[in-house]
């Protein structure tokens, strides 16, 4: 049996000690390569593209260039590497920012190393991940001022078998696939179908608008 393959990371943020934690709490994974940092938007540039890494940790408020920025030029790129944006409590607008640029996912710096290393792995697989403190931030000022019930969210949601619906709810709380299949007792395959599944009914293909749907239709 093959060993996993090695997901080469580059941390980009300002504070030293954010790296070096950073770096602390994922480097001791066997299947976890830290490939390089870079204290600024403007140095990633060049460290992205000398280590073409798999993932890059973004912080998005830095000198020289910000995180906002350095995404949407890393994703413009061939090839781009998925972009993990490190964000904080007071970050929502930027937060949002992010999701528009085509970032990959959302973590807040004091996330616990487990759900972190997880994270970075779900990103890696290709599944978006948005912790849920970050997601109820999003889904915040996506919607302005939240008006519980909304008919039109409660019709949407409608649509959606029991099963379905229980997936939606778990996304809306920030859960990963593998997260979701864990608390329903379902493969991860099943929780793609289902996803699959719900961003047809809603017509989207972002999990973000699943959440604020959820969130409207009172099932939060």
């Amino acid at each position: 049996m093959s060993a996993a393959p090695v997901i080469r990371v580059v941390i980009v943020d300002d504070d030293p000690m954010v790296r070096t934690g950073l770096r602390l709490i994922l480097g001791g994974e066997p299947d976890l390569d830290i490939a390089g940092e870079a204290p600024d938007g403007k140095r990633a540039m060049a460290v992205v593209r000398d280590l073409a890494p798999d993932i890059v940790l973004m912080d998005i408020r830095m000198p020289q260039q910000d995180g906002l920025t350095t995404t949407e030029r890393l994703l413009a790129r061939p090839s781009p590497p998925r972009i993990l944006v490190l964000t904080t409590f007071d970050a929502d607008d930027l937060v949002l920012r992010a999701l528009q640029l085509g970032a990959h996912g959302f973590l807040l710096k004091d996330t616990p190393p487990p759900r972190m290393i997880a994270a970075v792995r779900a990103v890696a697989r290709g599944e978006p991940v948005l912790s849920p403190t970050v997601a109820q931030q999003v889904i915040a000022a996506a919607t302005g001022r939240y008006e519980p019930h909304r008919p039109e969210a409660v019709r949407e949601l409608a649509r959606l078998t029991e099963r379905e619906r229980e997936v939606a709810i778990e996304v809306a709380r920030g859960s990963s696939n593998t997260e979701i299949a864990a608390a329903l007792s379902v493969s991860v395959a099943t929780v793609k179908a289902n996803i699959t599944r719900i961003f047809t009914k809603l017509g989207t293909d972002n999990r973000v608008h699943v959440a604020m749907r959820v969130r409207d239709a009172g099932l939060l």
